[in-house]
């Protein structure tokens, strides 16, 4: 077998975004690869026929990566091939191309080009379809005018050498500079090739879905402070209004859907108990009264799992209504199911099988879904478990995959830890292995029995792999996942019990080559556990946390994430932020650490890294720092492909210095 190596992801194939056609026969998709030499990624569209279960691809450019369905039934996606767009988005023009091409085949005809730049469309009928687009509030003259005439305001002014920020968030991880600019819906009438904007200027659009004549919107308008709250809003396309349902910062919601032109299916929460880490529950909302009547009660989350993986890419449905029911992802113990609600409230599983349900689509009750199962990277399967695509059984077949050995313990405080354990490849019984203790970020995200490429990687080099879902993670309930002003405690203690709990069913850990590592929480708790113990050997903190009194004043989320989590700010409570801050307890580390940062990462920023790495060097810990350019808080998971081979490399090799 051959071993799974730092840059085995090369040769993965990420299967997301399951669509039905219009007329049910077939389900385009997505599958996407990692390519080196460009070092980026490449996607196409393919086909899966549902009748008879073919498979076979539509485009092969590898720049079809979002798509709609038209109302004739066939495909329409963006991408940037023809040569005068090329050129005009090399100059910073504001252009998008759109390509169509049949289900049956043939080559993909350019039928339009709108005069923003997006991502998508959604089909909303007769020949119009709606999306959305970043409004620049800085230089409003380039937003929807056509080629020529963006030329010529661009030839008008250079953009100056500097940034202004006077709103806050002024910065967004993946999005980079976002002062003054929104989000804004656009529908585009392709009978008349006319653009009109639907949202105002300082109106942000976090997210649009369409049914029944009408666009449900989320978001809201704001200037200076951004909400944290979402509002809901509703626009008709025969009157042409826009309605309010729900101001910003009343009520925390999630996923949402309408049932019919009336009435509305959202997932929310008054937040009395737990706050706004409470788990939103199922409403229907009368459109007329903009009423709330609560329709279930639930207690995980809704449209969304949070499985973590370092082996997807690309994206797709969380949440869907068909008819009198809902259909939602929802991550329950270590899993992500597929359930389904009705008007009455009645909740059924519709797949709950270990693993991960990613994305999905349903038509007349046939669903088709994206998903993780028996450790093996991502496929489509239906609703019954079948298999119904095998770009990547022949990796699985072929190399070295270690499956994880669940666990489960009673922790100190009371509270059942769910945990795995890989073995080395190789491994010999009676021989000593050096180990790894992985913690995964969030924190209410979770680790689960799906293929980890990292941890893979980590056990083909020799090293047992222990992880595991503390206090903070979710699919346990609103108890289990509330942390908020207790970080660094009750889930350092799990942690730690974990640790032990291992060492007692694997013998053969070399105790005194234990490495632990860690990414977003899991990087603060790296940091945290290197100021509160030195039972490890070496360390490697990512994109972490180290001060939240700086980190409430210089991230992206900041503002509101800090009180959140810790339940005061730096006014209300500075010595509380600063005792729950690794920082405070650099002076009393001594394992040798690495931290990875990006330099755009604006959810962790790097100032969390360098402030670390600073005072380890000033107490003479050996340490190290890896500072990623031009990556974000995603480096991991969909950075370039290059930086993602060097940074396992920094990984891993810190580790093969310190604990062998």
């Amino acid at each position: 077998m051959k071993k799974i190596a730092v840059d085995s992801f090369l040769q993965f194939k990420f299967v997301s975004n399951p669509g039905f056609s219009p007329d049910g026969k077939y389900v385009a998709f997505v599958v996407n690869h990692a390519d080196k030499m460009s070092n980026g990624y490449k996607g196409n569209l393919h086909l899966l026929e549902v009748e008879t279960g073919k498979v076979r691809q539509l485009t092969n450019g590898g720049d079809a990566k979002a798509y709609c369905w038209t109302d004739n039934n066939t495909l329409l996606f963006a991408a940037p091939r023809c040569p005068k767009v090329k050129k005009a988005l090399e100059k910073g023009e504001n252009v998008t191309a759109f390509y169509e091409i049949s289900p049956e085949g043939g080559e993909a005809l350019r039928v339009f080009n709108v005069p923003v730049r997006t991502g998508g469309l959604t089909n909303i009928g007769n020949g119009q379809y709606m999306l959305t687009a970043v409004y620049d509030n800085n230089y409003p003259e380039l937003e929807g005018l056509d080629e020529a005439a963006q030329k010529k305001a661009l030839d008008a002014y250079k953009k100056p050498a500097y940034d202004v920020f006077d709103e806050l968030p002024f910065w967004g991880n993946g999005q980079g500079v976002i002062n003054k600019k929104r989000t804004r819906l656009y529908i585009y009438d392709s009978c008349k090739d006319e653009l009109k904007p639907i949202t105002g200027e300082l109106f942000q659009v976090d997210s649009a879905t369409y049914a029944y004549g009408k666009i449900v919107i989320k978001g809201g308008e704001w200037e200076g402070l951004r909400y944290v709250q979402q509002g809901i809003y509703v626009y008709d396309l025969g009157t042409k209004r826009m309605k309010e349902i729900l101001k910003p910062n009343k009520m925390k919601t999630g996923a949402l859907g309408l049932f019919d032109e009336n009435t509305m299916i959202v997932a929310a929460t008054d937040g009395r108990e737990y706050g706004s880490e409470r788990y939103c529950d199922f409403y229907t909302v009368d459109l007329k009264t903009k009423k709330f009547v609560k329709l279930a009660d639930y207690e995980a989350s809704i449209g969304m799992g949070s499985v973590g993986s370092d082996a997807r890419i690309g994206g797709g449905r969380g949440f869907k209504v068909e008819g009198d029911k809902a259909y939602f992802i929802t991550t329950v113990d270590d899993s992500a199911f597929l359930r389904v609600i009705d008007r009455e409230g009645k909740i059924e599983d519709v797949y709950a099988e270990i693993g991960s349900v990613d994305n999905f689509d349903v038509k007349d009750g046939k669903v088709i879904f994206a998903g993780m199962y028996g450790n093996k990277l991502g496929e489509l399967y239906c609703a019954k478990g079948n298999q119904l695509t095998h770009f990547n059984d022949e990796f699985i077949e072929t190399h070295s995959v270690v499956t994880p050995e669940m666990h489960t313990f009673t922790a100190s405080d009371g509270f059942e830890i769910h945990g795995w354990a890989m073995k080395p490849v190789g491994y010999e019984p009676g021989k000593k292995y050096p180990a790894i203790l992985h913690i995964h970020g969030g924190p209410r995200t979770v680790f689960g029995n799906v293929f980890h490429h990292e941890m893979q990687m980590w056990a083909n080099a020799g090293y047992f792999v222990f992880f595991c879902n503390p206090r903070g993670s979710d699919g346990r309930g609103n108890e289990f996942g509330y942390i908020t002003g207790k970080y660094g405690t009750v889930e350092y203690d799990n942690l730690m019990e974990f640790t032990d709990e291992m060492i007692k069913l694997y013998p053969d850990v070399d105790v005194d080559n234990f490495g632990v590592t860690g990414g977003s929480y899991g990087g603060f708790m790296t940091n945290w556990i290197i100021g509160h113990t030195d039972r490890f050997k070496a360390a490697a903190s990512q994109r972490s946390i180290s001060n939240w009194i700086a980190f409430e004043h210089t991230t992206d989320i900041g503002y509101f994430f800090t009180p959140n989590q810790m339940g005061t700010t730096t006014r209300q409570d500075a010595e509380k932020l600063w005792w729950h801050s690794p920082l405070k307890y650099a002076d009393k580390a001594v394992t040798p650490t690495l931290f990875i940062h990006s330099d755009e990462d604006f959810r962790c920023w790097m100032v969390e890294g360098l402030s670390m790495f600073t005072a380890l060097k000033m107490h003479g810990v050996e340490s190290r720092l890896c500072l990623f350019k031009g990556e974000n808080h995603e480096l991991s998971r969909g950075g370039k492909p290059r930086n993602r081979i060097r940074r396992m490399e920094e990984i891993v090799g810190w580790m093969d210095k310190h604990c062998k």
